[in-house]
Order: C-alpha cells, then sequence, then structure tokens
C-alpha cells in the first residue's frame, strides 16, 4: 500500500489533455462504489454524474480560474479548483484519489491551494461550499480553519450535470477562511 510518504506531491495547472483523467479522478473520489473506499463518497446522497468533460474543460479555460492537479510518480492523483472572485477566492472540485484518503494528501493540497491564492491573486479569503449534509466533510475543513457561515444555496434538483438526489434536503453551505 502506498503512504503519504513515498512520493511528494507534484502541483501543475491542469490542460486541455488532462480533462478525461480528471473526469475519472472526481468520479472515482464522490460517486458510485469505487468512492466507498475513500470517506468522501456522496453515493449514499447522490447518484449520476459528479462532473463532466465539458464542465471541467470550462473550468480550465475559464479567466480567473486554475484547476490545479497534483500528481505522484507522474499519475495523476487529486485535484483542485482555484477561482478569483474579486476580494476572495473560490475552492472547489476537491478530489483526492481514493486509496490514498485519510493520509494527509488533502491538508497538503488545501494548503497549497490557500498559500497559491494568496501570492497570484492576493485575496485575503477563501469560499467554498459544501452539500450542508455532509457533517464529516465539513468538520475535515473546519479543522483547517474553514467555518461554517449559515448561508445557504439551494441545490440545482433537476439538472443532473451535478447528480441526481437520493434525498429530499440537499442544500449548500458557505464555509470561509480567512487568509491572513
Amino acid at each position: 500500500m502506498e503512504s503519504a510518504t513515498d512520493a511528494a506531491p507534484v502541483f501543475r495547472d491542469a490542460t486541455d489533455a488532462d480533462v478525461d483523467d480528471i473526469v475519472a479522478l472526481v468520479e472515482s473520489a464522490y460517486r458510485g462504489d469505487s468512492s466507498r473506499a475513500g470517506w468522501t463518497t456522496e453515493a449514499d446522497i447522490l447518484a449520476g454524474q459528479r462532473t463532466d468533460p465539458q464542465g471541467v474543460l470550462e473550468v480550465i479555460e475559464a479567466p480567473d480560474s486554475r484547476l490545479l492537479t497534483v500528481e505522484r510518480e507522474g499519475r495523476l492523483v487529486a485535484c483542485c479548483q482555484l477561482e478569483h472572485r474579486g476580494d476572495h477566492a473560490y475552492f472547489g472540485m476537491f478530489a483526492v484519489s481514493p486509496a490514498l484518503q485519510g493520509a494527509g494528501l488533502g491538508r497538503t493540497i488545501i494548503a497549497e491551494a490557500e498559500r497559491q491564492a494568496r501570492a497570484t491573486w492576493g485575496v485575503g479569503e477563501m469560499r467554498m461550499t459544501v452539500i450542508s449534509v455532509r457533517e464529516d466533510l465539513i468538520a475535515w475543513y473546519e479543522r483547517r480553519g474553514y467555518r461554517r457561515t449559515g448561508k445557504m444555496t439551494p441545490f440545482p434538483y433537476g439538472d443532473e450535470r451535478f447528480g441526481v438526489p437520493q434525498r429530499a434536503d440537499l442544500r449548500f453551505e458557505l464555509l470561509v477562511k480567512p487568509l491572513v
């Protein structure tokens, strides 16, 4: 079994050539039986897809947006989106290979994403939205310094590009962290 210290992660911006690998990674981390190998699975609350090639390509090509990939020994093992939104950055599309979850790689990635957002855009805050019923995931972000705001936005029921809800109480909560 690979450990968190076997190889240092290499960060780089995604390119068009990475789209299929990123879609596969994100799907493996959140949907279906493969996602159950890690702890970030959404398989019990959402079926269907988490993302698609068009959605990933839009993130890669959007102005003021970066899709960071994380490689180990030349293999894509994680990714995250950073988007400049005025005085803050948005953090999204965070996925770590289920086989590597729980070994500290996620902490390393989010710290690097925060560092890059400060260095690249000079922002003072990172924001993200998390499905509010994901208490374990929200608690993980809270341990990284994020705080719950109580500000909710509706889940896009009926838009299967974001998945097929398995329950009727899904919504997104805004989490924030000062980057000072």
